[in-house]
């Protein structure tokens, strides 16, 4: 543990040095002051031992790392049947693209592009009101990471909400295909608000490891399944630029415009990784840098 902690040091001073550190995700208000100065990472081994460094212990808007964790819970609920409605496929374009999404006749590309995770958040609905559903998402998080401090900041999901004119474009396009069986606020409604949890470093590695699949770790979800969410992490998880990310990293990972980063070696540990500047794609510059090195160091890769 002591090389692991030395190397996440290292690494921290590296990023705190960095003079290109992206651009904070300003069309969301709440998120356009944070100070991009900020950076943390946490590594959890699959017995709970965790390495931090940086800043660690500070509570940043997961965003699109939420997609990870609803996708889980549809899974656990309706199994196969959500491919249905979803596809497995990589997008090779925005994340938010309402072309992609038409051409495709509402059937959006993977469960991790917005039209896909609104997809996912309808699913979840199903039977639930939008606050017993949030409820739910929540007590999974928490059980997750094995730590009940985890809630949702209504200040960023009220900003997200008077915002985000594309995600209300997006649904009414999969209302219009017949793709969504709630009213389009109520499942946005929902989605901005599971987008809008907040956890730290420590808390989102700590949450990650029951993808890590090792025997001693409680099993929340079938080994099929996690292997499932593995593979789309790879294939989708920073969405035009996931091949970038697999090539440059080698692991599964899910991005989130809040900055943070999340990312499981398989067998071994989660890592979470947070630094709110973002790159061209939308998936945080120098989280992704930071990963690719503690990968490098550490020897961890699905490529051997």
């Amino acid at each position: 543990m002591s090389d692991l902690q030395a190397i996440l040091d290292r690494i921290a001073a590296e990023m705190a040095a960095a003079p290109d550190r992206g651009k904070v995700a300003d069309y969301i208000p709440e998120l356009a002051s944070i100070d991009p100065g900020q950076f943390g990472i946490a590594v959890c081994l699959a017995d709970g031992t965790h390495c931090t460094a940086g800043d660690a212990e500070v509570r940043f808007s997961i965003q699109s790392v939420s997609k990870v964790f609803t996708l889980a819970m549809a899974l656990g609920r309706l199994g196969d049947q959500l491919w249905a409605r979803v596809g497995r496929e990589p997008s090779g374009l925005a994340f938010n693209s309402i072309l992609q999404l038409e051409h495709e006749r509402g059937i959006p590309r993977n469960p991790f592009i917005n039209a896909g995770a609104i997809v996912v958040t309808d699913a979840l609905l199903s039977g639930h009101a939008p606050r017993e559903m949030l409820g739910d998402y929540l007590r999974f998080l928490r059980h997750a990471a094995d730590d009940d401090d985890i809630h949702i900041n209504e200040s960023v999901a009220r900003s997200e909400t008077e915002t985000g004119h594309r995600n209300f474009a997006l649904a009414h396009e999969l209302c219009a295909h017949g793709n969504l069986q709630h009213p389009p606020d109520h499942v946005l409604g929902a989605y901005f608000h599971q987008c809008a949890a907040e956890m730290t470093c420590r808390q989102l590695a700590f949450a990650g490891r029951f993808l890590v699949n090792a025997p001693e770790l409680p099993s929340l979800l079938s080994l099929a399944r996690v292997r499932r969410i593995n593979a789309l992490m790879m294939t989708c998880g920073h969405y035009d630029g996931s091949g970038e990310f697999a090539f440059r990293v080698g692991l599964p990972g899910k991005s989130g415009v809040g900055g943070g980063i999340l990312v499981i070696v398989p067998s071994r540990a989660a890592v979470a990784v947070w630094s709110p500047g973002l790159n061209a794609q939308g998936n945080s510059q120098l989280g992704t840098l930071a990963v690719e090195r503690l990968a490098r160091a550490q020897g961890w890769s699905v490529f051997g």
